[in-house]
């Protein structure tokens, strides 16, 4: 089994368990322990000398000395969960020397993986272009970048859904600049980057993984011809 294999069979089993569990009591405290334990378990058994980095375990130093590390998010928009929607993911992804190398995404409640080794084909984009913003927290450079570029904003729940709708052809753009961290969006850059999309930090530079602070500030996600309009309006902006 190859490793974007894996990586989608890990991403459909956590997301089955998922949703027998949204549709017992959508806990999401229950559904991202579960999760994790049935994804460390697989990745244990079938990798056991990668390292692995996930949201609902503790981090362990070491795994900055290695080459793969697996970077997962068990339940990508527990709030979503919690709430019954279907805006939330699984993410499976393996950055390689620090890159986003391998990934999948599940959307279970949609009843599709995506993974970068079969990525779809990008339909054409729209005119205005839409913008995937935080349903609950849209900052106010989303806002200023949105209005500079005329673009229609679209409020979507977990990091996954929302680059994963870019990646269907659903929208062609997704701007974050809230904070992440590295298991909000390996996965979905794997995927990203598959399907032929820009992505980068909202300062043009490369998304860099498996470094010692999780964190990740910013990113965006789009279709490459508008890469440089939403780079030259997020400095104008003042980011």
């Amino acid at each position: 089994m190859t490793d974007a294999e894996l990586a989608r069979e890990i991403a459909e089993e956590a997301g089955a368990l998922l949703l027998r569990i949204q549709d017992e009591c959508a806990g999401g405290d229950r559904g991202d322990r579960e999760a994790n334990t049935l994804i460390l378990a697989a990745l244990a058994l079938a990798r056991p000398d990668d390292a692995i980095l996930s949201e609902e375990s503790a981090d362990d130093p070491a795994r900055l000395s290695a080459s793969r590390v697996w970077i997962v998010d068990p339940l990508d928009g527990t709030r979503e969960f919690a709430e019954r929607r279907g805006d939330w993911a699984v993410h499976i992804a393996l950055a390689i020397d620090g890159q986003a190398a391998v990934g999948a995404v599940a959307l279970p409640r949609l009843g599709c993986t995506l993974s970068s080794d079969c990525p779809p084909a990008l339909p054409e984009g729209e005119l205005p272009p839409r913008m995937l913003v935080s349903r609950t927290r849209p900052s106010a450079l989303c806002a200023g970048v949105g209005e500079r570029i005329g673009a229609v904003h679209i409020g979507m729940g977990s990091a996954g859904a929302k680059a994963m709708a870019v990646v269907r052809g659903e929208a062609e753009i997704y701007l974050h600049s809230g904070g992440q961290h590295q298991w909000d969006n390996c996965a979905p850059v794997a995927v990203a980057l598959a399907a032929g999309l820009h992505c980068s930090r909202i300062d043009g530079s490369p998304i860099v993984y498996n470094q010692p602070s999780t964190s990740i500030p910013d990113l965006l996600i789009c279709r490459k011809e508008w890469a440089p309009i939403v780079l030259e309006a997020v400095k104008d902006c003042g980011a």
